[in-house]
This record gives structure tokens, C-alpha cells and sequence, in this order.
């Protein structure tokens, strides 16, 4: 089975950072993504607005180097989960996000201090970070998707 998402787009908003009581970082953020409506209606643009969770160092970088508007690229799986409200007992919640393997800042110099760079972490504290510059550009169209 595989499980992977790219995606870039633009924050919603600052990122969210916060600490577990064991000490490790999460990062919470929202990613507007664009598409077209459908094939004929090129001209008018839609987004999906997707929540996203990244831990440790991957998480930290985002907090330090991104904001609300900032263009970046995230590279991870879509995970489910569901917790019971509690303003409404009885009632399950359930929440569809990207569990952010690795990231690339995709603003220029002027927009940004963490240009063009991109990070890879697995979600352990003491793992170091990758330098993904060198990685292979993919150039797909939205014609080559199965959907």
C-alpha cells in the first residue's frame, strides 16, 4: 500500500507550535492549495484548505521560518483520527490531515529567511535534518492525474 502526499501551496495563517509534555515540538498549520474547478473552467481558480501536523525538528522549522502567505512545499502521508466532542456527548469527531515527513521553503530571498531550502526529519528528536536540493524536480500536469 502506499500512502504519500506532495503538496504546495500557501499558509493560512502563522503556524501553531506547541510542546507534548515529553518535550517534543508539534506544529499545526493549514495549507491552501489551488486547483481548477473542472477541465473547461481554466479560468476560475478554486483551493482545498488542508490541515497539517508536523513533530520535532521538521515542526520547529516551520514555527521559525514560516508565516501566514508563506509558499512552501510538504511532502508526507494523510492520516484519520477521531476523538469525542466535548461540547456535544455522544458525538465523534473525525479529522482528515498530512503527517508532514519533510518540507521545502519555496519563497524568494526577499519573502523569506529559509528560501529554497528544503528539510526531511522522521518524527524522532534526535534525527538530523537531509538537504533535499539535490532531489529530482517532477513535472506533472494536472492532466497526467488518474482523477
Amino acid at each position: 500500500m502506499i500512502n504519500r502526499v506532495i503538496l504546495v501551496g500557501r499558509l493560512t495563517k502563522d503556524p501553531v507550535l506547541r510542546k507534548i509534555p515529553s518535550g517534543t515540538s508539534v506544529c499545526n498549520f493549514f495549507l491552501a492549495v489551488s486547483r481548477r474547478k473542472s477541465k473547461t473552467d481554466t479560468n476560475t481558480p478554486d483551493a482545498d484548505f488542508v490541515p497539517c501536523v508536523a513533530w520535532s525538528q521538521t515542526a520547529d522549522l516551520i514555527s521559525s521560518y514560516t508565516h501566514k502567505g508563506s509558499q512552501i512545499g510538504v511532502e508526507g502521508k494523510i492520516q484519520t483520527r477521531n476523538y469525542d466532542d466535548p461540547n456535544i456527548p455522544g458525538k465523534k469527531v473525525y479529522v482528515v490531515e498530512v503527517l508532514v515527513d519533510s518540507i521545502m521553503f519555496l519563497d524568494t530571498k526577499s519573502a523569506s529567511a529559509g528560501s529554497s531550502t528544503s528539510y526531511t526529519t522522521d518524527y524522532y528528536p534526535d534525527e538530523s535534518y537531509t538537504d533535499m536540493a539535490d532531489s529530482p524536480k517532477l513535472d506533472i500536469s494536472s492532466d497526467d492525474l488518474p482523477f
